[in-house]
């Protein structure tokens, strides 16, 4: 009888990194973007759309005090939604053609934990969307009749401050999480087509802790850029999006690393 060898995954070995080189993956991912332009814009123009349509349905239901907290919701679900973006960086690097079908399908690679990863972002997203909720109604909130009035009492009514500081420390512990737990999540299960959840949030989790201080700058500029994209209207992440999806996925071939021909 004939003796059966069991192969296992290669392990990924984590880098660690300059704190930094989080300019270097911005560079990068702007030289994606320039690569595959017709590609990688037309993913960051989609979201834009979906943002106009989502806040217009809040509008049109009387619901602007939700705007800000949904709005927010982006550095959930934004790994999710950057998919395809992955998938042309991967492509780039391998010299392979990028094409509609292999971006936009690009979840077709690994979809099963691809689509459980996108369903934990999104619970993240839900539960912030709670607690949000939960916060206007002890405020009371709820009772703005318009977005300009909610504007005003927001940013200008004594009552903001422990509004906003109790709203500020609950998003940022969510995000907090949502970070290290997707930083890398999606890239993996897009690059590794035999990864599972558990190996994917494992691998991205000990890539941020051994990595904290160039993903602290890394965070911190993945949350400026975004917040200034959305200021004109939404219209900035047409460019954002997609110059830090790309980014993102440079930063994932930087600190995760394996065997040499190991894919």
């Amino acid at each position: 009888m004939s003796d059966t060898i069991a192969v296992f995954p290669a392990q990924p070995r984590i880098r660690q990194v300059a704190v930094d080189r989080a300019w270097s993956w911005l560079g990068a991912g702007w030289r994606d973007l320039w690569m595959a332009p017709l590609h990688s814009l037309a993913f960051g123009a989609a979201a834009v759309i979906a943002g106009w349509l989502v806040i217009a349905l809040l509008l049109w239901r009387d619901l602007p005090y939700l705007v800000l907290p949904i709005s927010a919701g982006f550095f959930f679900v934004g790994p999710f939604m950057a998919v395809g973006l992955y998938e042309i960086s991967r492509r780039l690097e391998n010299g392979l053609l990028v094409d509609a079908e292999s971006t936009f399908l690009a979840w077709r690679r690994n979809p099963d934990q691809i689509a459980l990863m996108g369903t934990v972002l999104l619970l993240l997203h839900l539960a912030w969307m709670r607690a949000a909720q939960l916060l206007f109604a002890l405020f009371d909130w709820r009772t703005v009749p318009s977005w300009g009035h909610f504007l005003d009492l927001a940013w200008y009514s004594a009552r903001n401050l422990p509004f906003l500081a109790i709203g500020v420390t609950i998003g940022a512990s969510l995000a907090a999480l949502a970070f290290a737990i997707g930083a890398f999540s999606m890239p993996y299960l897009l690059d590794r087509r035999d990864a599972n959840l558990f190996e994917a949030i494992a691998t991205s989790v000990a890539a941020v802790r051994l990595n904290l201080r160039p993903m602290l700058l890394w965070a911190g500029l993945i949350v400026v850029l975004v917040a200034l994209a959305m200021v004109p209207g939404l219209l900035g992440l047409v460019i954002v999006l997609p110059v830090v999806a790309h980014a993102s996925w440079h930063a994932y071939r930087d600190i995760v690393r394996f065997p040499p021909g190991d894919a």
